[in-house]
């Protein structure tokens, strides 16, 4: 019986170690924008309404700033992290097409992930951080009406 005890106590907290690595995971990855604006949920979600340009994109020029503002979105991670990554930012976008339709505003301009209030800009690629069961995107742009 107290080898059985033993045993148990042994594997609960060999478990418990396995477990508490598991949850440690924080992958940082980078995925093509243009991946994920093709992504057929881009298409239906994000209207055309609202433009946008990351940093280092060019834009047409600005008629009127409104806000700078942050979206940051997490999903569950039951499938690959470049899908979870990719439906992330996705909802990050969709986030900011509607505070843009709240604000009068017709674009977002100078977007740059904002994972953990770090900064990293690409013209063609954006962060994403993959944990044990939730991916996270953080983004953060510059709300504008662009000159007709």
């Amino acid at each position: 019986m107290r080898k059985n005890v033993f045993a148990a106590a042994l594997m609960l907290s060999l478990g418990l170690g396995v477990l508490s690595s598991a949850q440690a995971r924080d992958i940082k990855h980078l995925f093509p924008l243009a991946d994920a604006m093709k992504e057929a949920d881009a298409s239906k979600k994000l209207d055309g309404s609202v433009k946008f340009f990351f940093a280092g994109q060019d834009h047409p020029a600005v008629a009127e700033t409104f806000i700078s503002d942050v979206s940051n979105k997490k999903t569950n991670s039951r499938t690959t992290d470049e899908v979870a990554c990719n439906w992330a930012f996705l909802s990050a976008l969709i986030s900011f097409q509607e505070r843009a339709h709240a604000l009068g505003a017709d674009a977002v301009v100078n977007i740059v992930s904002y994972y953990k209030k770090d900064e990293m800009a690409s013209a063609t690629e954006f962060e994403c951080h993959a944990g044990a069961i939730m991916v996270g995107v953080a983004l953060k742009g510059d709300f504008v009406k662009l000159a007709k």
